[in-house]
This record gives C-alpha cells, sequence and structure tokens, in this order.
C-alpha cells in the first residue's frame, strides 16, 4: 500500500466516522451512548445512540449502513417516521419500530411543535462499518 492510499484511507475514515452528524438537522442532539463489540457474533458491534429533537426538529432523511439491523425505542415525546416505502407513523413514548439492513429513513422528526422528543436507536452492524447513517440526496 501506498503513502497516499494511506492517506486517502485515513480520510476517508474520518469522512465516515463524521458522516452521521451530517443527516441530523441543526438544533438536534446525537448523543452515543454504547458501542461493543459482540464477542459471541465475530465482526458485528451494537451501536446505540441517543437522538433528542427539538420541538419541531427533524433528521435530514438519511439511509443506513447496509449491514444495519436497527431497533427504534421513544424515550419522550412523539417521533414521526418512515422507513423506506412505508406510510409515516407516529410513535409515542414506551413504542418501538425496527429499520432493517440498508433502509432509507426518509421521515424521522418529532410530532410536537411544542414538546421536544427522545429516541434511543440502538444498530447491530459489521463492526467494519463506521459510517452507520449517510445523507439521502
Amino acid at each position: 500500500m501506498t503513502n497516499a492510499q494511506v492517506i486517502i484511507g485515513a480520510a476517508c475514515t474520518i469522512l465516515a466516522i463524521a458522516t452521521p452528524a451530517a443527516a441530523h438537522g441543526p438544533g438536534d442532539v446525537v448523543t452515543p451512548h454504547f458501542e461493543q463489540a459482540i464477542p459471541n457474533i465475530p465482526g458485528k458491534t451494537l451501536t446505540a445512540l441517543v437522538v433528542d429533537y427539538p420541538p419541531g426538529g427533524a433528521s435530514m432523511p438519511h439511509k443506513h449502513a447496509d449491514s444495519a439491523f436497527i431497533f427504534a425505542y421513544v424515550l419522550s415525546g412523539e417521533i414521526e417516521s418512515k422507513v423506506n416505502d412505508g406510510p409515516i407513523q407516529v410513535y409515542r413514548a414506551g413504542e418501538s419500530w425496527y429499520e432493517p439492513p440498508a433502509a432509507r429513513h426518509l421521515v424521522s422528526r418529532n410530532a410536537s411543535k411544542t414538546k421536544p422528543a427522545k429516541l434511543l436507536a440502538v444498530f447491530v452492524a459489521n463492526s467494519a462499518e463506521k459510517a452507520l447513517t449517510i445523507p439521502v440526496e
């Protein structure tokens, strides 16, 4: 491997790590909560993120890593979500849904214009895939 390939590879890794925040709108706060390799499933990592949506807050349309299976759980408030070609659905605190690998998350927003909402997103993905969320153009 040449020095140029190493530098390009490092730059791609930095971009991949930075990409998840790019899928979220201004004012949304995405907080890494937990990340751990799954010991009995080599090559897989479990990652948990907390997404805080301000009143009226929304994520940009995005897709998830090709290997990522996602479990989403509403911690507080109400979240509107549309995955792939499914309908827009409203999930309330205590409700959950899943997203299959390579899902396109076209709507993810706080259903309220006056109250905040909070979402826990748990990913099981290939450990080598660092960009779990990629903006959709």
